[in-house]
């Protein structure tokens, strides 16, 4: 009860030592901890409009969209906004050549016309509670990790059994400040959303991966979803008696813009930061691990790049594969370089320094903390690139991960039963359906032969999987060799070859998965990491949590007049900053907002990032932007801010010092992706579209004017 009264003593703490528009911050610690430093930084409501559990508050209109981003209710109707990007997936599965909505972009002109997405949920949070005491309850330094762990699970079992009993909501557990202190949050999770519009993907994408993770940037990132209940109001599965959801409250949304220095703030559901570890985790992320994932990445990426430029159908089939692995390979390269231009690992290593004179003088317990991570890092070292290698090097070549899909077919035996079969085949059923509708042999090929190229010549022979030790055995070193047998005879290249095994499925088929080359390329990467990977990194992995838990507390009581928040771990934060500019190098500045007319500077009709709608450019002709230009005439399309934002945070509304939407946020400059490990208040931009433009491309761009009508708009 000690450590967890020092806890709560260090977050009340009245003083500040950290950047303003540094920090993820729990809300409902919000009138303790910021509330003062927002209003005087010039936010007009109070912590208790942005969440209560008394009272609806801006948190209603929060959610978790899918799993990895946020969205934003804006209407009484359930109508919710969250990125382009975020809904992409949805968009492309409803794409087709004949019905291309990422090209052409889709909007439905009545509630009829919107589009289910089986699957797709979003969650959002009813109240959150702190549960430190009982989830630490029996829990003594005395006890080793696995006892410390079995105990803190079995607490957090009961409590939250009881919880959803009590509540009828679902509940977690979430640990925060590395295992020092735990919330129980409670959820509300819908489960029929549906498609509302999206714009094309030369405004949704517009800059495409050339300008990711960039700015200036002019991509108007944003699609509109809908929230569908049973006639009580109920979460409920897809069905067409399902009605639109009327939220507690709904955000309004604001014509009225940002001007440089305006207070905003960033409302969402922040995925993973680590601002607490030491030097050597920092340099295995950014010098050691970091390179050969950028290279493997952008082998595919070349690929399919190659092939989508010259085929309609395979850019629409690689467009959201294509998305994913290029948002973490550019954000990686931006990532360590900014770690360098920092001096980040000198400057952990600097803090180290002071950290054990301090441990020494105070004569505690903690002082063997920094030798100890250094001796795992060096260890975990070899085993966190053989690991990589395996997943971007092994695992990135689409056949072999989709033979990994039949696994459990491989175990099936006389003794299983036909209950157990019928799902297995069914499940193996659909993963094939989804599998083919967006793979293009050649492509796939082309990648294995180039990864496994690099595979070969960076990872030792006796640190890696055994076929590509057969590679030199058998085929004398000849990738391509290699390659063209692995897809001429396996039958996971080949839809009806599927088929045909699945049907009639039994126990005597299963010679044929596990005889099937990409099969046996899979087996003996999944083998490689069970027997040389799997058992020492997780010893590796729980030994460092065991001491990231303490040099967090450490940390916090060496600096006791530091005011701290917790890493994000994807619960409900607000971080809140300024509109700014900044200064990306020597005699170059950016300033803190974009418009139309970027749009048409940047046109490249032959260059498919760069290509301009019609449409948009007959309304910049005319000028015609209603109600949504600014002052001077011009059209806003984006604007930066200083809020500390990471992924999971694409799709969080961007609110004024009144609580009102301005922007959807969508990515961060690529100067400032180190953020997730170091903050730095000259370069880490959270990038948002403008509200304004939204609505104008709603509006005037697709004719869905009664989407806008929907909504509370403030001018």
């Amino acid at each position: 009860m000690k450590r967890i009264g020092f806890m709560l003593a260090v977050l009340m703490l009245p003083f500040q030592a950290i950047f303003a528009g540094e920090g993820m911050w729990i809300p409902m610690l919000l009138k303790q901890l910021n509330e003062k430093e927002m209003q005087a930084m010039g936010m007009r409501i109070s912590a208790e409009d942005i969440y209560s559990v008394n009272q609806s508050s801006l948190k209603d209109a929060i959610v978790l969209f899918g799993r990895g981003c946020t969205g934003e209710i804006v209407s009484d109707q359930g109508l919710l906004l969250t990125n382009h990007h975020c809904g992409y997936r949805q968009i492309q599965q409803h794409s087709s050549v004949e019905n291309d909505y990422l090209t052409e972009g889709f909007w439905a002109m009545s509630k009829e016309e919107e589009l289910p997405n089986p699957g797709l949920t979003v969650t959002m949070m009813k109240k959150m509670e702190e549960v430190t005491a009982q989830v630490l309850e029996g829990v003594s330094d005395e006890m080793s990790m696995e006892e410390r762990k079995q105990k803190i699970d079995e607490n957090s079992k009961a409590l939250i059994e009881k919880a959803k009993e009590e509540s009828g909501f679902q509940v977690v557990i979430k640990d925060f400040f590395i295992d020092n202190q735990y919330y129980m949050i409670y959820n509300e999770v819908y489960k029929d959303i549906r498609l509302v519009g999206a714009p094309p993907s030369n405004i949704g994408k517009f800059g495409g991966d050339t300008d990711n993770w960039m700015w200036p940037r002019h991509t108007g990132d944003f699609s509109v979803f809908r929230i569908y209940v049973d006639k009580e109001g109920k979460p409920a599965e897809y069905s067409a008696e399902n009605v639109p959801f009327k939220p507690d409250y709904h955000l309004p949304v604001s014509l009225n813009g940002v001007e440089e220095g305006d207070f905003t703030f960033v409302f969402g559901y922040p995925a993973r930061t680590s601002e607490y570890l030491p030097s050597y985790a920092v340099n295995l992320i950014t010098e050691v691990t970091n390179p050969p994932k950028i290279k493997l990445r952008e082998t595919r990426l070349d690929i399919f790049s190659k092939y989508a430029n010259t085929d309609p159908k395979v850019r629409i089939q690689y467009a959201a594969k294509h998305a994913g692995v290029a948002n973490y390979w550019k954000k990686m390269i931006g990532e360590s370089k900014g770690i360098r231009r920092l001096n980040g690992i000198e400057r952990k290593q600097d803090f180290e320094q002071d950290f054990t004179a301090w441990t020494k003088k105070e004569n505690n317990r903690y002082q063997g903390i920094i030798p100890a991570f250094e001796d795992t890092y060096s260890e975990l070292e070899k085993y966190s690139l053989a690991a990589d290698y395996m997943r971007e090097g092994g695992f990135g070549i689409e056949l072999l991960s989709f033979a990994a899909r039949f696994n459990k077919l491989s175990e099936v035996t006389k003794e299983t039963t036909d209950e157990q079969l019928e799902s297995m085949v069914k499940s193996a059923q659909l993963a094939s359906e989804s599998f083919f509708k967006d793979y293009h042999l050649p492509i796939d090929k082309e990648v294995a032969e180039a990864l496994l190229e690099i595979y070969r010549e960076e990872q030792a022979d006796d640190f890696r999987p055994g076929f590509l030790n057969l590679i030199d055995r058998k085929y004398k070193g000849d990738v391509s060799s290699y390659v063209d047998q692995l897809f001429e005879k396996s039958i996971f290249t080949s839809q009806e070859e599927v088929d045909k095994l699945l049907q009639n499925f039994s126990h005597k088929q299963v010679k044929k998965i596990l005889r099937d080359p990409a099969f046996e390329a899979y087996s003996s990467l999944r083998n490689f990491y069970d027997d040389k990977l799997g058992t020492p990194m997780k010893q590796l992995a729980a030994r460092n949590d065991s001491l990231q838990r303490l040099y967090m507390l450490a940390q916090m009581q060496m600096q006791s007049d530091k005011r701290f928040y917790p890493d994000a771990n994807f619960s409900l934060r607000v971080t809140y900053g300024n509109v700014d500019g900044y200064h990306p190098a020597d005699a170059v500045y950016y300033n803190y907002f974009t418009t139309l007319d970027g749009i048409m500077e940047k046109e490249d009709p032959n260059i498919y990032d760069y290509v301009v709608e019609e449409k948009l450019k007959e309304l910049y002709q005319q000028q015609d932007f209603g109600r949504y230009g600014d002052a001077k005439g011009h059209m806003p399309v984006g604007f930066v801010a200083s809020n500390h934002t990471t992924g999971g945070n694409s799709g969080s509304p961007v609110l004024n010092a009144d609580g009102q939407m301005i922007g959807i946020n969508f990515d961060r400059c690529w100067e400032g992706t180190m953020s997730d490990l170091m903050y730095d208040p000259a370069m880490s931009r959270n990038i948002a579209v403008d509200i304004r433009y939204v609505l104008f491309i709603m509006d005037k761009f697709a004719g869905a004017g009664h989407l806008v009508d929907e909504m509370t708009v403030i001018q």
